[in-house]
């Protein structure tokens, strides 16, 4: 299932679990664990009474009483001491043995705060990278919802070089009134199947085509070429660089074809057939693309299922398209990439750079108020 980042106020967060960034007592305290505390009403402290405490990186569970959270999830991150203590390791292992210990009470989805992050000075950016790759880790073996939920903007650290990089790409490629256009352009749209030499060939082409097939017979300093009534001897001898000019626009031409041929082909059926093209398993893309499993199924068994943009992109993500490719794949599901759009700009602005990791992009999203990939 799929991670989300949101802003928000934890203890109004309907999920099966909310985890609450305690201190050792398990008694209350300030910041987050005061709300929670407040927002679940006095029996949660009765309870939290009989748990004799709990140390640092490990987690325990009770009740969520007056909570929209059927349960809470008490763990202890580090306090920040330079990071010489094991602060890295144990505030991976409060994510880890909360995220456990949702799964031992068949939770299936769990919202966070950022651990650490308040009181106890994680520095930000490190405390909010802790917690996506322990968060990963998990979600690549197991199925959860998890959600980490920032109260404040001010609480939220973005890496500062990759924001102003991204920041950058935004000013120069969207649209602006003054400043109108598409961000791929012609030269871009042109090799959407592999027309140019070093590019790769779109995976929207599918088999072996005949041009592969003439290209093998023409192995060797020349190509010959007969008329189409048989003859003994050959009309003419082509060099070998004009056989390579003759084979490149064969291929071009071969390659649009079969791209015509797809054109009624549909979204779902473009997608499983992508996949089987890459070689993944249908879990390997759908976790990849930060898609829920059931999302997924539904996808796979409706020839006709209309996705939204956000879950397009996904999958372009996680099958790793380059920016033609992503946009071959957007008309499957009647989307087009839009200069006049903040969210495809920084989206283009990964693929552009050959940068998957989804978790990352949606960090960046967030960043910039935008809607997240996935679903």
């Amino acid at each position: 299932m799929p991670f989300h980042i949101i802003q928000g106020d934890i203890t109004k967060i309907q999920a099966d679990a909310i985890v609450n960034a305690a201190n050792r007592s398990l008694l209350g305290g300030g910041g987050v664990d005061g709300a929670i505390h407040r927002a679940a009403g006095p029996r949660l402290l009765e309870e939290c009474r009989t748990l004799n405490g709990c140390k640092t990186g490990e987690a325990k569970i009770t009740r969520g009483y007056d909570l929209p959270a059927k349960y809470v999830i008490h763990t202890v991150g580090p306090i920040w001491s330079g990071g010489h203590q094991g602060e890295p390791e144990l505030l991976a292992s409060a994510y880890r043995n909360s995220l456990i210990l949702a799964l031992e009470n068949n939770c299936e989805s769990v919202a966070f705060p950022l651990i650490s992050s308040g009181v106890y000075g994680y520095p930000l950016e490190g405390a909010l990278e802790v917690a996506v790759s322990t968060i990963r880790a998990f979600l690549e073996e197991h199925d959860m919802d998890v959600t980490l939920v920032i109260f404040d903007k001010s609480s939220f650290r973005f890496d500062i070089r990759l924001y102003s990089d991204i920041s950058g790409y935004i000013r120069n490629h969207c649209e602006t009134p003054e400043r109108p256009g598409s961000f791929l352009g012609d030269a871009a749209k042109s090799v959407a199947f592999g027309g140019v030499s070093g590019s790769r060939r779109s995976i929207f082409s599918r088999g072996k085509t005949e041009a592969k097939k003439m290209e093998e017979r023409s192995a060797g300093a020349g190509v010959r070429r007969y008329a189409e009534e048989p003859c003994k001897e050959p009309l003419y001898e082509e060099t070998a660089e004009e056989a390579e000019v003759c084979l490149d626009s064969i291929k071009e031409e071969d390659a649009l074809i079969e791209a015509l041929q797809n054109l009624d082909e549909s979204f779902s059926q473009s997608l499983l057939r992508l996949i089987d093209a890459r070689g993944m398993k249908d879990s390997e893309c759908y976790k990849k693309a930060n898609i829920d499993r059931k999302l997924f199924s539904k996808i796979r068994s409706d020839v006709h299922y209309r996705p939204s943009k956000q879950t397009v992109l996904a999958f372009a993500v996680a099958l790793e398209l380059d920016l033609p490719e992503t946009e071959e794949l957007l008309k499957k599901a009647g989307f087009a990439l839009s200069h006049a759009s903040k969210s495809d700009v920084i989206v283009e602005y990964f693929i552009a750079h050959r940068n998957y990791d989804i978790y990352r992009i949606n960090e960046a999203l967030f960043a910039f108020d935008q809607n997240l990939l996935g679903a």
